[in-house]
This record gives C-alpha cells, structure tokens and sequence, in this order.
C-alpha cells in the first residue's frame, strides 16, 4: 500500500472531497477499521491564479516543486495536484519530481475514451479553457474539446474565481451555467461536459446538468484509490 502526499488548498472547497473520498474509498475496499496513511500539503490558490495571469510558469513550478517536496521528505511515496488550473506545469513537474504524479487530466482523459466520448465541452478556469495542457491530451487520444464562448467564457471563469473558490453557491449562477452547457450540445455538438475545475462539482452533476458529466474530482479520486491499493 502507497502513501499519498496530497496537494490541497486550490482551494480548500475541493481538498474537503478528495480527503473524505479517498480516506473512505480505500476503507471501502479494505477493511471497516482500516484508513490510509496520507499527509497533505495545502498551498495558496490565489498565488496560483496570479501567477498564471502573469504567465510565470516558472514560478508555479517552483512552488509546486516545493510543496511536492515537502510531501517527499513527510514520506509519501506519491503525489497528486487537486486542481486542474496547476497541471499547466504538470510536465515540468513530474521531470523534476522526486516521486511519481498521478495525473487528473490523464485519469478523465482515460474515463472519457472508457465511455466512449468523441467531443467533449470543457469548463474551468480561463487557463485550464484556453492553455493546450488540457487539450493536447485529449485531441492526441482523438477526442474533441469545446469550450464557452464570448460572455459565456468570462462568466464561467468569473464565477470559479469569485463565488466557488469561496463555497458560495447560486441558484442564478446554477441556471447560467446549464443554458452554457444546453448551448454548447446545440451548436458544437458536445456529449459530455468536464467539470475542469474542481469546485465546480460543488455547482453541477449528473442530477442537474443538461449532459453527463466528467466530474474531474470524483475520477481523480477514484484513480488515487487505486494507486494506493496498487
């Protein structure tokens, strides 16, 4: 069994799933007295953001780099990112690592191709929507991404920044987001939306979404479960 060095706070909204889906999804499948041994390492996601708008891709890394060897040095043999906006650096990350990475994109990438998805929306942080880290993995596996467009991009990427990333849950930013996702499916023909941020499960699934959803968290989840397991 593997230990995992988890990287939270980006932000704190999500570190509280990944905590509570991994502790008991190993539970699940070991014994009813048993959880895993993990220790996390929360960074600033505000830092993050600023430094993506600045385009300082150096900077990321090297604070990411940090965190990861923190969780190295607390013994985790290892480490997952919980946020999609930092796999930016991911690449440099995992040359540089001194323990493996389990990828997010990777692991919904493998999920999408798994249920047989051809084109796929994507919704995230204006980074993670127009930067090719997300893209490029699914096209070379021959999937389509979409993303919003005009003001339905802005008021994506605005409302992750301003009201997710804080825990604040609308019901007007709910019923904007499922007239950008119904629009998407009507004029680029999208069957399944990513949920590329992930806060934005704390908005949108499968129950209330026009689509199905590739809820990035609980994939991730479940491919860090088995990673320990491994």
């Amino acid at each position: 069994m593997k230990k995992l060095g988890l990287i939270g706070g980006m932000g704190p909204q999500s570190t509280i799933p990944y905590y509570h889906g991994i502790v008991y999804g190993v539970q699940k499948r070991t014994a009813p007295d048993f959880f895993p041994n993990l220790t996390i390492e929360s960074v600033n996601v505000f830092h993050i953001l600023d430094l993506c708008a600045r385009e300082d891709y150096d900077a990321i890394a090297r604070y990411l780099l940090e965190a990861i060897r923190n969780l190295y040095k607390a013994g985790a043999e290892f480490a997952a990112l919980s946020a999609n906006t930092s796999h930016i650096v991911f690449d440099r990350l995992a040359e540089e690592s001194p323990i493996p990475l389990l990828s997010i994109i990777d692991a919904t990438r493998d999920e999408a191709l798994r249920r047989g998805y051809s084109k796929a929306g994507l919704l995230g942080t204006r980074f993670t929507m127009t930067k090719r880290f997300y893209r490029d993995p699914f096209e070379r596996a021959g999937i389509e991404i979409a993303v919003p467009e005009g003001e339905d991009f802005d008021f994506v990427d605005r409302k992750i920044t301003e009201e997710l990333e804080y825990g604040i849950i609308k019901p007007e930013t709910l019923s904007r987001f499922q007239q950008i996702i119904s629009r998407m499916k009507q004029t680029r023909g999208i069957e399944t939306i990513i949920l590329g941020c992930t806060e934005l499960p704390l908005l949108l699934n499968d129950r209330n979404s026009p689509l199905p959803c590739l809820d990035t968290v609980e994939i991730h989840i479940d491919a860090i479960v088995n990673k320990i397991l491994s």
